[in-house]
């Protein structure tokens, strides 16, 4: 899997994992974060989610990271708001009032480009990573946040049965990538109604990870 995967996969407008209202399962446990009003959130991967627009209307800041820039494009369309873009080392950034998103490759994105992140919402990148590439990004992720604490959501089924995205990272991993730097706790692990793209049987995790 490389980054025209994922631009081929926007150019046809093929985002099945694309949601039609704010995740669930962030609405139901964003509270566990614990965070004051007007504090500054990461979305890694973060496409054009609905969930940006439910922290706005909540009061919090976005920044967020995403390698399409037609998906950027299409996110600033639907809040209907006209960005300011402005180049940042090799990312670009487009920017108003309460958000941020960087534009390019995450790994490019720096500490010093992002700047101060209260925490981290993840519901979207560890999942879309093949497996050689999911221990590299979570050290990425905890050095360009300063280990901020994190509402992650994975997926945890048979990956033998159908091909990811979104892959399957099981409990095991989770605390592979994470348990070294954080204190870990399962919040919730409801089935996916239907079965993972209607085929598989799955769990939906949801963690807590506090430094």
């Amino acid at each position: 899997m490389d980054e025209q995967f994922w631009h081929r996969k926007w150019e046809a407008n093929q985002i099945g994992f694309h949601q039609s209202e704010a995740n669930p399962l962030l609405v139901a446990h964003f509270d566990a974060l614990a965070l004051p009003k007007g504090s500054r959130v990461f979305l890694p991967l973060c496409g054009k989610t609905l969930d940006i627009g439910w922290l706005l209307s909540r009061r919090h800041r976005v920044c967020g990271a995403e390698l399409s820039p037609l998906a950027i494009e299409q996110l600033f369309a639907e809040l209907d708001v006209t960005p300011e873009i402005t180049g940042v080392g090799p990312m670009t950034r487009y920017s108003a009032p309460g958000i941020d998103i960087f534009v390019g490759d995450i790994f490019a994105l720096s500490r010093d480009m992002l700047g101060p992140v209260d925490a981290v919402y993840d519901r979207a990148a560890l999942v879309a990573l093949p497996e050689e590439m999911r221990r590299r990004y979570a050290t990425h992720l905890m050095e360009i946040t300063a280990r901020a604490p994190q509402l992650l959501i994975s997926f945890d089924y048979d990956q033998s049965l159908i091909d990811g995205p979104p892959f399957s990272v099981d409990h095991t991993e989770v605390q592979r990538h994470y348990a070294g730097s954080y204190a870990l706790a399962l919040l919730a692990s409801p089935d996916v109604e239907g079965g993972l793209k209607g085929k598989v049987a799955a769990k939906e995790d949801v963690w807590l990870l506090k430094a």
